[in-house]
């Protein structure tokens, strides 16, 4: 186990860097625009037809980026003359589904699967005047072809030609026949294939340990040399092709790796619940680092994965493995997809390599915890630099080094969700990373990050400026307390306690507020759709024992829905205690754009009730309004978190409120309830549209610390169809709350 501790160590090392110590010299990329693949449509198309954005490159000026949209079985184009505001260019149907695409000269040339089935598979290589936009040739693969990747010299085009299987069919063990090769063209001056009718095929079988008569090629990639190396995934095996001669010159398997404290329990968890041990790697993009060097992206088929990347030379040898480092930085950055900690935990998928100012990086991206980690290549062991986040599900990463750029295809599109298909674009050359604004440190119980992720509410300490205590809401197994260190850039989650002793086999924490005789009073959202997930506020002790539940009047809870309570604070009336919870939405008997605030007296134990009154939905999409967050201000003053559903350019309504109950009597169950009068403070959007990503549509906690400065964080709904992207925003003075 020595070099599992190796790796750990390691990995303790990569949250240094994480948490904003690297040298002050270094670069970095920033994000600087994101743009819905939708945008590409043609106009009049409905913007809610699904789309993708999987594989993608550009054109030899780095002006143009090209794309693969499978759903619509179409390439897109988009202008990047200027970068920070990339603009759709057209789109070209294809008549077939595209797989991968790279560009040459004058030509855009993608692998388009036409498979009958999987017993009959078939493409060809669609060649796509980039001038014109037309396919002016196609040019059968003989087979399903995958990626596709053109040499640095332009003379070849390499195609790995999966011919993949049926994932119903034994599970999707192998074999399953026909087996897969690669295509090779030759290419002209102008980057036409001069063979088009007759591809060079070089045979993959009875190379690979794994179901050898059945190679699978997922990834190719080409080298100064004109070497291609070939990842066959489901193998785990890499071949190397003389692209000139069509002959393998070795081959090896990828071998499997090992991983200490990393998320394995089947609950849905982000500690670092155990080991993984000898496990296949898998891999499935692959790039070149130089002549003799390449990296894997090993995301893992059937069992395998080892959630990582690794360097190998072209002997075979292991020169590099990431171990545990990818699922430690996805703990720390509050990116880890808890879901998948019993499978493939992060998923490495794609990777690249690209020089900026004059030092190789290595970008790695995560399809599951929508990240990309960037490294610096030193010759032996990479250095990381950062993490960029990414909207769901990055798939195709490229390099555009001559214009500083860094690209992200994000291929998850769901218009209901609402997520949608994003591509992504970095420029290098700032002097600091701006992402990520919160990190955790290490957990001193098991050496590996503090995982979290959901934050979905805060209370600031009474006394201490610089603590801000946040709870996660009922997407992970364990309720918990996390105490954040706000003086620190990034701010940084420094401890936790579980939340124990409860009576409910799951808390939905939503609100959080500290109470004056020591400990906190949690509101938990409940859910009448769910047995055993109740409303309840909840007085638990500082180190998070459950000391009392207290339960709505009964007549109000069978009026209650889904959308519940979502924040809490105490506050006095009358030189008595008292507690308020917001409630997110309308209730069976609340009027339409009413919602209730409750108000419980712990001396007597009684609920009264008063009507917020919502703003109208304004967002072009609908979708509905409702509380986030409700914060004592003083006196009877208190400022409420008010938003509604939409992200991106769908968002209309983030907004900060105030209201005072002074002289607003509350009334019982079943009477007619008081309105509060509200007044806007702080329109959020601006705050929520820096970082140029997609407009993140929960921000959920709101505080003000013990010297006055409002802090704002949004709910990344624990990486499960969403961005892993937290934010923490430093919102300023709270005299502006007056």
């Amino acid at each position: 186990m020595g070099s599992l501790r190796g790796q750990l160590l390691a990995s303790l090392s990569i949250l240094v860097a994480t948490a904003g110590t690297a040298n002050a010299a270094d670069a970095f990329f920033n994000r600087i625009a994101t743009m819905p693949v939708y945008k590409t449509l043609a106009e009049g198309v409905d913007p809610a037809t699904q789309t993708s954005a999987e594989i993608i490159t550009a054109t030899k000026d780095g002006m143009m980026l090209v794309f693969t949209d499978s759903p619509s079985k179409a390439l897109g184009f988009v202008d990047i003359a200027t970068p920070s505001a990339p603009k759709s260019a057209g789109r070209l149907e294809l008549g077939g589904e595209p797989t991968s695409v790279t560009t040459s000269a004058k030509f855009a040339l993608a692998g388009v699967n036409t498979s009958e089935s999987y017993v009959k598979p078939s493409g060809h290589v669609a060649v796509v005047d980039l001038a014109t936009k037309a396919v002016v040739a196609t040019c059968d693969v003989k087979g399903q072809p995958d990626s596709v990747a053109i040499s640095p010299d332009g003379k070849f085009l390499a195609i790995a030609i999966e011919n993949e299987r049926d994932e119903e069919l034994n599970k999707g063990a192998l074999p399953q026949m026909p087996a897969g090769h690669v295509a090779i063209f030759d290419l002209d001056a102008d980057g036409k294939p001069v063979n088009c009718d007759a591809a060079r095929i070089v045979e993959m079988t009875g190379l690979a340990g794994v179901a050898g008569e059945d190679p699978e090629p997922e990834y190719v990639a080409i080298n100064e040399a004109n070497v291609a190396v070939v990842t066959l995934q489901e193998n785990n095996h890499l071949v190397l092709i003389d692209l000139a001669s069509g002959k393998v010159t070795n081959h090896f398997s990828a071998g499997a790796s090992s991983a200490e404290a990393v998320p394995v329990a089947k609950g849905v968890s982000s500690d670092a619940s155990g080991n993984i041990e000898n496990v296949l790697r898998e891999p499935d993009a692959v790039a070149w680092l130089d002549a003799d060097r390449f990296v894997t992206a090993n995301e893992g088929e059937h069992g395998g994965g080892s959630r990582g990347f690794t360097i190998f030379n072209t002997k075979g040898e292991v020169l590099f493995d990431s171990g545990n480092q990818l699922e430690h930085i996805a703990m720390a950055h509050g990116h880890y997809p808890a879901k998948r900690a019993s499978k493939k935990g992060n998923e490495p998928e794609g990777v690249a390599i690209g020089t900026f100012g004059g030092q190789t990086y290595i970008f790695v991206n995560s399809e599951r915890a929508n990240m990309v980690s960037v490294y610096k290549d030193t010759g032996a062991q990479p250095e990381f630099v950062q993490v960029l986040p990414t909207h769901v599900g990055p798939e195709g990463v490229l390099v555009i080094p001559s214009r500083n750029l860094f690209v992200v295809a994000n291929e998850v599109d769901d218009a209901e969700a609402p997520v949608r298909a994003q591509i992504g674009l970095y420029e290098f050359g700032a002097s600091k990373p701006a992402y990520p604004s919160i990190v955790s440190v290490k957990d001193p119980e098991t050496g590996a990050p503090i995982g979290w992720g959901a934050l979905s509410a805060l209370a600031a300490d009474k006394t201490d400026p610089n603590k801000v205590y946040a709870v996660s809401d009922s997407f992970y197994d364990k309720a918990r307390i996390f105490t954040l260190d706000v003086s620190k850039q990034p701010v940084e989650i420094v401890s936790y306690v579980n939340v124990t002793g409860g009576t409910p086999k799951k808390y939905d924490l939503e609100g959080i507020a500290l109470a004056k005789d020591g400990g906190f009073w949690l509101a938990s959202e409940g859910n009448p759709e769910k047995e055993g997930i109740p409303h309840l506020l909840v007085k638990t002790d500082a180190n998070g024992k459950v000391l009392e539940e207290i339960a709505l009047p009964e007549a109000v809870v069978a009026q209650s829905k889904r959308f519940a309570f979502e924040g809490v604070a105490e506050f006095e009336r009358d030189g008595k205690t008292m507690v308020i919870v917001a409630v997110q939405r309308e209730w069976g008997d609340d009027p339409k754009g009413m919602v209730k605030l409750a108000l419980y007296n712990p001396a007597d134990k009684s609920w009264g009730f008063v009507h917020y009154p919502l703003d109208k939905a304004k967002s072009p999409a609908g979708g509905w309004v409702g509380l986030s967050e409700i914060t004592h201000l003083g006196g009877e003053r208190f400022a409420v978190l008010e938003r509604d559903n939409q992200g991106g350019e769908m968002a209309a309504i983030k907004q900060v409120t105030v209201i005072d109950l002074a002289g607003v009597t509350p009334a019982k169950a079943g009477e007619t309830l008081p309105v509060v009068t509200k007044a806007v403070k702080l329109d959020l959007l601006p705050a929520l549209a820096e970082g140029n990503g997609w407009l993140l549509d929960k921000p959920e906690g709101f505080t003000v610390t013990a010297d006055g400065k409002m802090i704002l964080v949004t709910d990344n709904d624990g990486v499960d169809d969403a961005p892993g992207e937290t934010k923490i925003l430093m919102l300023g003075d709270a005299a502006k709350l007056n």
